[in-house]
Parts: C-alpha cells; structure tokens; sequence
C-alpha cells in the first residue's frame, strides 16, 4: 500500500465506516511512511483520534517524530524483569526501554481525556495482561507507573493470557492464571494508587481467540 492509499484509506474509515479512531498496530516498522500519509490525510478531512498501539519496545528518537501527531498511545508493559524479558520474548533491556518509552508517551499526550460520548480523545492507556506465576511483575510495574508516570494514569488491567503453540513446552507459562493471581494483581494495582482504567472478567482468555474453521469471519465475537 502506497502512502497515497494508506491516506485515503485512513479518511475511508473515519468517513464511510464511522470509526472512531485510527489504530496502528505495532507501527514502529512503518513511522516513515505513516507520517507522510497523515501529511496527505489531514487535509484530505481526517480529524479522528490517531491511536499508537505498541508493546512499548520502542525508540526514543522515533516516538519523538510523532510528538504532536499521535493523539492516543496504547502501550503494553509487560515485564519488570529484564531477564524475563530476554528469556520469554527475546527483547533484552525491555525495562529501561519500555519505562522510557512510556514516560515520553506521557510527556506528549498526558492523561487520558474523552469527550462528552465518552469517547477517548488523547491521552496515555497501559496495557498489562497478568501472567502465570508473576512473570510480568506487576506490583514493580504498578509502583513504577504510579511514581514515575501518574497515579492518574489509565489503566487496562488483561485476564486474556492463553497458552497456545510453544507456551505449553514452558513449564511457567503453559497454563492460564488462575483466580487468585488475577486478584493479586488487582490489589497491586489499587495498592499503588492506580484508580483509573478497566479490568477484565476473569474468563475472558477464550474470548479472543480467532476462530477460522467457523462459517463467520474468525474473529466475529461479542468482543467485536
């Protein structure tokens, strides 16, 4: 898709489909060419929330190109532990590195604000999904958010983990989390001063989960 295509694309959601916002998922690989294309949609008409939707493993010098064009970001913190971190998905200084990275997040667009529909116009949403055996480390990263971000940070507290493909041959994540671990996690959340996001119901993970042998579209759900 041509930068070209991808503006008139981005108007096509916001006008014929009515989307509310334009979410890029895991967008660091196409910044470039997402900048020029917001150089082309703007004054094409498109004024809709632009959402940043990341694991939070980003560059610096590439969030700092978006200051003042991003209206949303939508990180993920996943680990407190650089050495979980390296061991369960291959991204070594994931700490300093996603801290840094949602701390200038926050610099940019501050805490979430929404409009009179209730809809969210700019602002900062931390995602953390809860792992079997604390591996995510979420009472660090609740305390860390809290002190070093904002207690009024908004956040998005996730149930969903579901072991598929090679979690099951990892003896720590070959299972789903159980009730009282989502309930630690939760009272980590509130011991830190974090009042502000959404928590999911405990038996979500199935949920989310895609299915392509139905007759529907795979991801076709109450969800959706």
């Amino acid at each position: 898709m041509t930068c070209e295509e991808l503006a008139q694309h981005m108007v096509h959601l916001q006008n014929n489909l009515g989307c509310h916002n334009i979410n890029c998922v895991s967008p660091s690989h196409f910044v470039p060419q997402l900048l020029r294309a917001l150089l082309l949609a703007v004054p094409m008409g498109l004024i809709v929330p632009l959402v940043y939707n990341t694991n939070a493993y980003d560059d610096m010098a590439t969030l700092r190109e978006l200051d003042g064009l991003v209206d949303i970001y939508l990180p993920d913190i996943k680990y407190a532990s650089d050495t979980c971190a390296v061991k369960y998905s291959q991204a070594p200084g994931y700490v300093d590195t996603a801290r840094r990275a949602i701390k200038e997040m926050h610099r940019q667009v501050g805490d979430l604000q929404c409009g009179a529909d209730g809809l969210a116009q700019s602002g900062l949403i931390v995602r953390h999904l809860v792992l079997p055996n604390d591996i995510g480390g979420s009472a660090d990263s609740f305390a860390w958010l809290a002190s070093e971000v904002s207690r009024n940070v908004t956040v998005s507290l996730m149930s969903q983990y579901l072991p598929c493909h090679r979690a099951h041959r990892v003896p720590l994540l070959s299972r789903r989390i159980s009730g009282a671990e989502y309930q630690r996690a939760a009272r980590a959340m509130e011991n830190a001063g974090l009042e502000n996001g959404w928590m999911q119901e405990p038996d979500s993970p199935g949920s989310y989960i895609p299915d392509f042998n139905g007759p529907r579209h795979p991801f076709h759900s109450s969800v959706c």
